[in-house]
């Protein structure tokens, strides 16, 4: 995977769109701050305009340059991440309006596949990632089924087979009340197990 770093982030530099294995399911990515990239990741996808992408970053530690972390959310990023949780935060600047709907609240998630990680440290700026799959249909297992889908639409595809199969659980922590909107990997029972802790 690594000797191709530079073809995929020449893809991502001309606005284009990529493709590679998380743990969960296959995912698309584009340069979060990339507009041109993100109506065209909208129109290959036939995403509803009205849903996030996830920002996905390769260190955990980078979060609180994007989002605000209070002590209880930083309890259940240490306790789950890197791995199959997304939470939602309050994003900081310079997260462009776009990709929150100008709702000030971003969906982060670190992956635990190391390899990703590896790539989205060496690109030095996160990703917008969500499942590869038109939408409402069902994510992309692997390479060959991206191919598939997306055919020549996708610049740069990143070889790979996902075993998890089930998506990121979603954490919304934005209130005082914390609220599991789609449970994954990561049970709701784990995360207040966590917090009680």
């Amino acid at each position: 995977m690594s000797s191709n770093y530079e073809e995929a982030k020449a893809v991502l530099e001309n606005h284009g769109v990529i493709s590679f294995p998380t743990e969960t399911v296959m995912g698309l990515g584009i340069y979060f701050d990339d507009y041109q990239a993100y109506d065209y990741l909208n129109k290959i996808k036939n995403r509803p305009e009205d849903k996030r992408y996830t920002l996905m970053l390769g260190d955990v530690n980078d979060i609180e340059k994007y989002a605000f972390v209070t002590k209880r959310d930083k309890k259940i990023i240490d306790a789950f991440m890197p791995g199959s949780i997304t939470v939602l935060l309050l994003s900081k600047r310079p997260i462009p309006g776009y990709v929150t709907f100008n709702t000030g609240v971003i969906g982060v998630r670190v992956p635990s596949l190391e390899e990703t990680c590896n790539f989205i440290k060496f690109l030095g700026k996160p990703l917008l990632v969500p499942s590869a799959n038109r939408s409402g249909e069902k994510p992309a297992m692997n390479s060959k089924e991206v191919r598939r889908i997306f055919n020549d639409e996708v610049g740069f595809i990143f070889e790979g087979e996902c075993v998890g199969g089930v998506p990121s659980t979603v954490v919304d922590l934005t209130g005082d009340e914390i609220k599991v909107l789609r449970e994954g990997p990561v049970k709701k029972e784990e995360i207040i197990k966590v917090l009680e802790d």
